[in-house]
């Protein structure tokens, strides 16, 4: 009832339709003239922050300047996001956004304290997709797990962290797509899940890339299926994407490099191609397949374009899910 009364409060909202892309300002110092700091809006050790740090390193000899993570979490994102869209406007500091943060914010109706058009995308870094992982002994690939949760008359559990989280949202795609029910229990991250899921108390998580391989590395929980959109993760070949039996059942958040709007085009330009050419090298690309990320790239326009096609594809997921 929870899940259904926010979808039904946030069909009817509207995301910022424009991403700023940036404008002509003058700059006084070749870029970068200093270190460039990479806010992550999120605590250390997690998925964005892995993929902040896997670009950073690499990025920093190719502009010529350290490149400093920063790590702002709180609020979904928010204090992060919102510092960086008042940051001076040089291409000094950037932003590692998630989905969580471009994508489902905009939606919600809390009020927040950064707009779209705040940020001028400079590159999409990586798609993450959500894992469904089984406690051990419990199910071993989809048709199982459809059959312990159709035996279980919706009693199955798994975790959500919220209502408003991609997770949730994922673990629902997953349920419409596959007619089963589960039973939401809350939490207020991923790694209380795996503890319980690992102990017994829990049945089934959602999580993404990296959650979900520790917890089957773990030895305490299987992988049934992925939310990926096209290929399956190379670092699981033999677990399969939902998305094979249909295509609504895909659910992925991204990682993506953004500035503050009206950052001079010649340093988003810069940032683009030293990010392009950092995800270009095999271990960049060896370690975020491992964590369960796929490598994109692109221009800041593809990024820009993929931005507004992802919060097309939520505005209608959230009005049909308000429907249901």
């Amino acid at each position: 009832m929870q899940r259904r009364n926010f979808l039904r409060s946030t069909s009817g909202l509207a995301l910022a339709g424009t991403f700023a892309m940036p404008s002509v300002v003058r700059a006084a110092d070749p870029f970068p003239s200093r270190p460039v700091t990479m806010v992550v809006p999120f605590p250390p050790g997690g998925a964005t922050d892995v993929a902040a740090r896997t670009i950073a390193e690499r990025m920093a000899p190719l502009l010529g300047q350290p490149v400093i993570i920063d790590n702002k979490p709180g609020a979904q994102t928010s204090i992060g996001a919102d510092a960086v869209a008042r940051a001076h406007p040089d291409g000094h500091t950037v932003l590692m956004a998630s989905g969580t943060t471009m994508t489902l914010n905009p939606l919600l109706p809390d009020k927040l304290p950064y707009k779209a058009e705040d940020f001028a995308p400079i590159v999409l870094v990586t798609t993450l997709p959500f894992g469904v992982v089984v406690r051990k002994g419990l199910a071993h690939d989809i048709p199982s797990f459809v059959a312990l949760a159709k035996s279980r008359n919706g009693q199955l559990n798994y975790g959500s962290n919220g209502p408003t989280s991609f997770n949730n949202l994922a673990a629902v795609v997953v349920m419409e797509g596959l007619g089963i029910k589960m039973q939401e229990i809350g939490y207020r991250g991923d790694a209380q899940q795996l503890t319980d899921l690992m102990a017994g108390t829990l049945d089934v998580i959602v999580v993404g890339g990296s959650s979900a391989l520790g917890a089957q590395r773990s030895g305490r929980g299987t992988i049934v299926g992925w939310t990926g959109e096209n290929e399956r993760l190379s670092v699981t070949p033999d677990v399969p994407n939902f998305s094979e039996l249909g295509p609504n059942m895909v659910c992925q958040t991204h990682f993506g490099l953004l500035a503050p709007a009206r950052t001079p085009p010649a340093a988003i330009t810069r940032l683009n191609q030293a990010a392009l050419k950092a995800m270009e090298a095999p271990e960049l690309r060896e370690r975020l397949l491992s964590e369960g990320q796929y490598v994109r790239g692109g221009s800041p326009a593809d990024y820009s374009t993929y931005l507004r096609r992802d919060a097309d594809r939520w505005r209608e997921l959230l009005a049909k899910l308000a429907r249901a």
